[in-house]
């Protein structure tokens, strides 16, 4: 069996390979190999709302899982990212209820949204590592106890700047705008409102200014 290595979440970058797309980080735990997996604008949200430690109005699918999970007294011990082909990263979610344990396919995107909402560990192969991950060199500044996010922005991009460039137009549900609207700030709205006027999408053009006008009778009382 392959050598298994432990990862932790360093944190989410703009992508620069696709446009409208992110580049969740995983770094080796106590090593310099890094491993950048794409993903879209609704999962780096997820993540992104799990890092931030925001609490949104109504809880979202991975809440709702957590919530569900707990409510059983089902454990997820680790999320294990066991194959990577054709550019696709495989996982899987390992759940315990202390009698038996038992193990979920999941892409991997969600498994880390879920992990990160009950700490639990992310393991990976040695042989992943080895295809997948970028080395950084001593001289590039990495601390080998370094156990947080990385305070370099030149490696990664401040999670407040991601979650800021989180496009509302792209969403597929209105719990997804709903939490995007706890978190933006409120200049961030203006120019959302303004793009959705220019681009015709009215209803969603509705929800900012309405979100908008509540936030000033806020500052008024």
């Amino acid at each position: 069996m392959d050598t298994r290595v432990q990862l932790r979440v360093q944190g989410l970058t703009n992508s620069q390979i696709q446009s409208s797309a992110y580049a969740l980080i995983l770094a080796e735990e106590n090593g310099p190999r890094r491993i950048p997996i794409i993903v879209g604008t609704a999962e780096a949200q997820a993540i992104a709302i799990a890092l931030e430690h925001i609490i949104p109005p109504r809880p979202l699918t991975h809440d709702l899982f957590v919530a569900f999970m707990r409510s059983y007294g089902v454990l997820l011990q680790e999320v294990f990212i066991y194959k990577f082909d054709d550019g696709v990263f495989y996982s899987e979610l390992v759940f315990t209820d202390k009698d038996r344990e038992v193990r979920i396919d999941s892409r991997t995107s969600d498994a880390i949204a879920i992990a990160l909402r009950v700490n639990c560990a992310i393991f990976t192969t040695e042989e992943i590592m080895k295809a997948c991950g970028v080395v950084l060199d001593e001289e590039e500044g990495f601390e080998e106890e370094n156990d947080g996010a990385s305070d370099d922005p030149e490696e990664l991009d401040d999670l407040g700047e991601v979650i800021s460039s989180l496009n509302p137009f792209d969403f597929t549900s209105n719990e997804e705008l709903e939490s995007w609207l706890s978190f933006a700030d409120t200049e961030t709205i203006r120019k959302r409102l303004q793009e959705a006027i220019e681009k015709e999408h009215y209803e969603i053009a509705k929800v900012l200014k309405d979100e908008l006008f509540h936030r000033e009778q806020e500052e008024k009382e």
